[in-house]
């Protein structure tokens, strides 16, 4: 062959191996989305600051996409394309309302690939002043003194306060009386008032009532103690080993989608998240950070499912 019929065939098969990678696509190669709760909440939050971080890194802009309802939200991200530019920062709604609701529209075994569980944040066990204990021991012990005397507010089901409630019962046999609300918020609002006696509220909305001195918090529900609150006991050091109900948040993938982007999306979110002044920004929000592997993700949900699944089952928990 001539110079000039391989130069010609050079030029042909460069041609050819350049449009296969261009159909191929490089990740990323296009907008990606981010899927998560309203707007507003921790997860939207997180959501927010952590697609800002991975942006430029990526070279490609990564949009937060809010929807109303957990189930819309993680069914389209469910069915989306398993190409990585479609992503979920949801929490327990992906693996535990199966077990609250018929006929949910995804199975979170089946539909979503974990990349990375990213934050993690307590519930506090919160009495009002008035009460007279100060140890989650002393408030065992006047519940168990007075069975159904005492009273909690129910705000949305099947939330993780309300799942922190159930397994506080369940450890420890107390009767006590829930009083519903339409939501965590206004169930906080009326131990405020002083219309209940306890509730489980989450590190963002119950500790800035702490810190002003109008509720009194008894112990943190995570399993180590909390750099959101030094000093307060774990509900496990206070007399109930192995008690644990934290609210986790994670990032995930449609099912299928390739090792490769899955690696590159942890590494890129295990970056940013390693920053120190990230930290304080997400201590600053109730949210401390985990920054887990895809396998240790993974892991936790299916510990979550079958431990948390039990409480569900056994409490009769149907969701809103």
């Amino acid at each position: 062959m001539t110079r000039r019929g391989l130069r010609i065939t050079s030029i042909f098969l460069i041609a050819i191996l350049t449009g296969a990678a261009s159909a191929q696509g490089v990740y990323p190669n296009k907008v990606i989305r981010i899927f998560t709760t309203e707007p507003g909440s921790n997860s939207d939050i997180a959501s927010r600051m952590m697609a800002q971080g991975i942006s430029p890194s990526l070279g490609q802009p990564v949009v937060i996409e809010n929807r109303a309802g957990g189930i819309i939200a993680v069914e389209t991200a469910a069915k989306s394309a398993p190409d990585g530019h479609t992503l979920l920062h949801y929490g327990s709604t992906v693996w535990l309302l199966p077990y609250m609701r018929d006929n949910v529209p995804w199975d979170p075994n089946r539909d979503f690939a974990s990349i990375c569980l990213t934050i993690s944040s307590p519930n506090l066990l919160v009495v009002h002043p008035s009460l007279p204990v100060n140890s989650v021991k002393d408030f065992i012990a006047l519940l168990k003194t007075k069975p159904n005397e005492f009273n909690y507010s129910l705000g949305s089901r099947g939330t993780s306060p309300h799942l922190a409630v159930e397994l506080f019962k369940t450890m420890t046999g107390v009767q006590i009386v829930s009083v519903p609300y339409k939501g965590n918020i206004p169930g906080l609002n009326a131990l405020l008032a002083g219309e209940v006696h306890m509730v489980f509220a989450t590190a963002a909305t119950g500790g800035p009532f702490v810190r002003a001195g109008k509720l009194r918090n008894l112990a943190v529900t995570s399993a180590e103690p909390s750099t959101l609150f030094p000093g307060i006991p774990t509900m496990a050091g206070s007399g109930l080993p192995g008690y644990e109900s934290v609210s986790i948040t994670g990032m995930f993938a449609p099912a299928k989608t390739t090792d490769a982007i899955i690696r590159r999306l942890n590494q890129e979110l295990v970056r940013f998240l390693a920053l120190a002044d990230v930290k304080e920004k997400f201590i600053s929000t109730g949210s401390e950070i985990v920054a887990s592997t895809p396998q240790e993700f993974n892991a936790r949900i299916k510990a979550e499912m079958t431990r948390m699944g039990k409480v569900i089952k056994d409490a009769g928990i149907r969701a809103d």
